[in-house]
């Protein structure tokens, strides 16, 4: 069967930098870093204080306050996302077969919040006790369920649970599912919020996270003093249709998707696999499935945490993947703006190489000081530039050594 082209029609996105995508995109432009003290519970007692939360969200916006109550936050930004997505997309679904049109959203950790605060009231008052809408509010699912419920989609709604993958992930299989023939419009993407102290305890004993004061030396990728990542929350979600489709009701068109790429390291729980192997097949697969050579990439969104062996083993992954036009390639890390989303990482970066594409501009790596000959790539250091963009890679890699890569076109209508 004959592959089908999917385009992005709509994007939503909550992140540490903005409430919607207009704002998030400005604030990559103006260099703002979304990393500052934690303010949803005390943390003085534990090592991690910084993190990277969303600002002055307030869910009533777009959620009645009555359904809101019985969402967690992640389900929260999640619809709200979508909702902006749709918006942007100007898709009605009374006009769809809604069979045709799914739903693939992920989510990492999914309610853990909630699972905390919740335990902790159950202790005290007995288990038989416990909120009806526990379990519910918990399931990573829950977010893809509840945009289905709030469009009314009726094709195929999952939710890939791949760690850090997750957003990149789902996009992924939103695009396969329609390329080749199952749906025709699919609302992709990841979200996630665990700003909890057992969350944050965990990652801390793992060393994952940077334990240091200062927001401009928590979270930057690729530089030699970095010691670990910043916990981030948000959600992106986009619209991805059919091109004749898309075509067909005179939508607005932002991007082309046009290859995805999913491996897995079989290595370590935690750690990456040091030669790069398993990053470097995803991004090899991403660009294969597209057609297209290694060399005509202009620019990856990396994963890029910002602890010391994921930037060092990326950096090889890539080098693997592009020999030398590594060197001419830009590579920075959005991360450095946003902390580390988890399950909504993918998703937000996804929408960051669209807007890149979009307008030709290189997002930098912000608060890059001290070059790592480990990392000696174009990172696009501190300020963004134009560029003259036509293939955009972002990159995902998770926990449990898993890896994913999708590939974006800049749209030129025929």
């Amino acid at each position: 069967m004959e592959k089908r082209k999917v385009v992005i029609t709509g994007m939503g996105c909550i992140s540490p930098v903005g409430l919607s995508t207009a704002e998030c995109w400005q604030a990559i432009h103006d260099g703002v870093c979304g990393v500052a003290p934690i303010t949803q519970y005390d943390t003085s007692e534990m090592k991690v204080k910084l993190g990277a939360e969303v600002k002055g969200y307030d869910p009533t916006l777009r959620i009645e306050p009555r359904e809101g109550k019985h969402m967690s936050r992640f389900s929260q930004f999640a619809v709200s996302a979508a909702c902006e997505a749709m918006e942007q997309s100007g898709l009605k679904i009374e006009e769809e077969n809604a069979n045709r049109c799914g739903v693939i959203v992920s989510s990492a950790i999914g309610g853990l919040s909630f699972t905390s605060t919740e335990l902790a009231r159950c202790m005290k008052v007995g288990y038989d006790r416990c909120s009806p809408f526990f379990v519910p509010m918990i399931l990573c699912n829950m977010a893809a369920g509840l945009i289905a419920i709030r469009f009314g989609f009726k094709g195929m709604c999952t939710s890939p649970v791949t760690a850090c993958a997750g957003g990149t992930n789902a996009l992924g299989d939103a695009f396969r599912a329609i390329r080749d023939g199952y749906l025709d419009v699919a609302i992709g993407g990841g979200t996630e919020s665990v700003f909890t102290p057992l969350a944050i305890g965990g990652f801390t004993t793992m060393r994952a996270l940077y334990t240091g004061s200062d927001p401009e030396r928590a979270s930057i990728p690729f530089d030699q003093e970095r010691s670990g990542f910043v916990m981030g929350e948000g959600a992106g979600i986009l619209v991805l249709e059919e091109l004749e489709h898309a075509r067909a009701r005179g939508a607005n068109i932002i991007a082309e998707v046009v290859g995805y790429g999913a491996s897995c390291d079989a290595y370590h729980m935690t750690a990456p696999d040091p030669d790069g192997a398993g990053g470097a097949a995803a991004m090899a697969d991403a660009i294969a499935d597209a057609g297209i050579r290694p060399e005509d990439v202009d620019y990856i969104n990396a994963h890029g945490t910002s602890t010391p062996l994921n930037d060092k083993c990326e950096t090889l992954a890539i080098k693997r993947v592009f020999g030398e036009h590594a060197y001419r390639l830009a590579v920075s890390s959005t991360k450095s703006n946003t902390g580390h989303m988890l399950g909504a990482a993918g998703a937000v970066e996804a929408i960051f190489s669209a807007l890149a594409l979009q307008e030709g501009y290189l997002p930098p790596t912000l608060h890059y000081s001290v070059p790592d000959p480990d990392c000696d790539l174009d990172v696009v250091p501190n300020t963004g530039r134009k560029a003259d963009l036509k293939y955009a890679l972002s990159n995902s890699l998770g926990f449990g050594g898993h890896n994913a890569s999708i590939l974006l076109k800049k749209w030129e209508a025929d």
